[in-house]
């Protein structure tokens, strides 16, 4: 027991470190560090070295990787004393992925010149002269495809594109 006592003693700080690091709470840290020391001094005949410093570092971190799982099965514990309605509320997120779908599909639709413009200045953020060097073209010329690629997608955005998308449904009636 002197012997274990001995080599685990000094191990404990930086365990205590690890555990702070990995689940971010310091009480919640000290517990499982509490549970990883009580594992070693349960299972201290079943490591594989005189060095228990791994062995140690590997429960500790298996405990947290379990202690996560189960946490995530669970969902975030919450006093009811602590909280009101809105905690318990989420936005819906099936109307963002369907916008982002639309997006995408219209901005596939713009013609390639035009695209390639929007993505570079938009998305990847590079500069007229950038995107001209990238594309080798003139930067006015550049200038008036971001414009035309801009009010296109507008257009195909607001639904005034002249052109009927037959991907549409209507939900309500409009009248």
């Amino acid at each position: 027991m002197n012997d274990m006592l001995r080599l685990v003693e000094p191990l404990i700080p930086a365990l205590r470190r690890y555990a702070r690091a990995l689940v971010r709470d310091h009480a919640a840290a000290d517990d499982l560090v509490q549970d990883c020391l009580e594992r070693a001094v349960i299972h201290w005949e079943q490591r594989r070295s005189d060095n228990p410093r791994p062995w140690l570092f590997a429960i500790l971190h298996n405990l947290a990787i379990n202690q996560f799982r189960r946490a995530t099965g669970r969902g975030v514990h919450v006093a009811i004393d602590e909280t009101n309605e809105d905690t318990f509320g989420q936005e819906a997120e099936q109307e963002h992925k369907v916008m982002y779908r639309d997006v995408m599909a219209k901005l596939a639709r713009l013609p390639h010149d035009q695209r390639a413009v929007l993505l570079l200045i938009g998305v990847e953020d590079l500069s007229y002269a950038d995107a001209a060097k990238v594309l080798g073209v003139p930067i006015g010329t550049v200038m008036s495809r971001l414009a035309r690629a801009r009010e296109r997608l507008h257009h195909e955005l607001e639904g005034t594109s002249g052109q009927p998308d037959h991907n549409i449904v209507q939900l309500r009636n409009r009248t």
